[in-house]
């Protein structure tokens, strides 16, 4: 379902949401921001052209589609109302762009580009917002500094502006410390192909996320480039091997689906998601059994995913594979009976906004204790949440998951609802599909 006008919801201050009852719904989620911004990166790479399907066009992927651009050796055509992307090679060479490229907080499109800029000849400046000027990558620049390439933090804190003087890439062996973000190893499995040593990669630490390491597999499998590893910690990409271009469709986006379900799992309705199964290697796929577990009725097969809501119970979970569903179901989490502990969270702390204070400071102001720790939430639930004027901190998924709490609970207002558009740019419209057609 495509929609090309924008909702006037995104031109306001804040927005009130009006409970609803008895939802049962099929709801349509856009394309995944995770794949479309792995197929986007291997698409800049690729001698063929490349067409993206059901992508996402988000305020995430048209900085990486512009970012591409940038480096010249490419064409990129974004289509928002079909849903597309084409990248189509032009024949010059990969150089880098005069100007710095300013990627907003578009965290992974700048990770993926750190890697990718080894390869352009010249110097490349990447940079962001204050918030991305705070943000990690010194993991990064050392794994590329063992490989030869001249990376650095311009403000010397590891976090942008990073400079790289490109054009040295060629392969080899390096070693990476994965435990802040897995958008470490990805980048420079991404970024490797074509090289002419390939590379052998170590990964140190138990690394953080790991279904997006599979989901950056399973995307260079798509492009024609298959890897040997050893589970999480061992990788090898041949040299001299190359991309294919391709026609490739997205698959719905699991973080965005969350939200849907949330609103089923909190109203006692059914939702149902079509496109995406259980057999989707998406790590936020896993809230799905998640919610089983608080006492939801799950279907889910290779064609969809319905959830019933029912009596919730709190649980103890390990998010550290799905850590961007956390907020969604935290605030579930605070409808269930009993106490829900989520561990493994840590590196919420250095997202969009520092998540783990954001969500257990809003429950608050819904009356919900909460207790937290540096890599812990534990959601205190049994009694009914009140209304509240929510602060998303221009984090997107605060915006979305508090707003799934207002479908049942009155008083519920969402500042900055525009913020949704980093990732789910029509959320508002789909979120209203929820109450059918009263």
């Amino acid at each position: 379902m495509t929609r090309s006008l924008r909702n006037p919801i995104m031109d306001l201050p804040e927005i009130g949401i009006t409970p609803v009852k008895d939802i049962d719904a099929t709801v349509s989620v856009v394309g995944s921001k995770s794949y479309t911004n792995r197929f986007l990166a291997i698409a800049g790479l690729a001698p063929q052209p490349t067409l993206l399907r059901h992508a996402l066009h988000s305020q995430d992927t048209l900085l990486l589609a512009e970012a591409l651009r940038a480096f010249g050796h490419v064409e990129v055509e974004a289509d928002a109302a079909n849903e597309t992307f084409s990248v189509v090679p032009n024949g010059r060479p990969m150089r880098a762009p005069a100007a710095d490229i300013d990627m907003g907080n578009a965290g992974t499109p700048i990770r993926f580009l750190i890697t990718m800029a080894a390869l352009a000849e010249g110097r490349t400046v990447l940079t962001g917002n204050k918030r991305m000027r705070e943000r990690p990558m010194e993991h990064l620049l050392e794994a590329l500094g063992k490989l030869g390439v001249e990376a650095r933090s311009t403000s010397g804190n590891g976090s942008p502006p990073i400079e790289i003087l490109g054009g040295g890439l060629r392969g080899g062996s390096t070693r990476v410390d994965a435990t802040v973000s897995s958008q470490f190893t990805s980048s420079l499995l991404i970024g490797s192909v074509g090289t002419k040593l390939g590379l052998e990669l170590s990964v140190s630490g138990d690394p953080v996320s790991k279904p997006y390491v599979d989901m950056t597999v399973n995307a260079m499998a798509t492009a024609g480039v298959l890897l040997r590893r050893s589970g999480y910690g061992r990788y090898s990409v041949p040299g001299g091997a190359s991309y294919r271009g391709r026609d490739i469709t997205v698959e719905p986006d699991a973080s965005g689906m969350s939200y849907f379900l949330a609103a089923a799992a909190i109203t006692g309705g059914k939702v149902t998601i079509p496109g995406i199964g259980s057999d989707s290697v998406q790590g936020d796929v896993g809230l799905v059994t998640a919610f089983a577990d608080m006492g939801c009725s799950a279907e889910s097969g290779s064609t969809g995913i319905t959830l019933t809501g029912g009596p919730l119970t709190g649980i103890d979970i390990d998010m550290s594979n799905m850590p961007d569903v956390a907020p969604t179901l935290a605030v579930v989490a605070a409808y269930a009976r009993g106490t829900t502990h989520i561990t493994g969270i840590g590196n919420l702390r250095v997202k969009e906004c520092d998540r783990i204070d954001a969500v257990s400071t809003e429950l608050r102001k819904m009356g919900v204790a909460v207790d937290t720790t540096e890599d812990t939430m534990t959601v205190h639930g049994g009694k009914e949440p009140q209304g509240a004027v929510i602060d998303t901190y221009d984090d997107h998924r605060i915006a979305m998951a508090f707003a799934v709490a207002g479908l049942r609970t009155p008083g519920v207002v969402i500042r900055d609802p525009a913020c949704v558009a980093k990732s789910f740019p029509d959320f508002w419209d789909r979120f209203e599909d929820l109450r059918g057609d009263r």
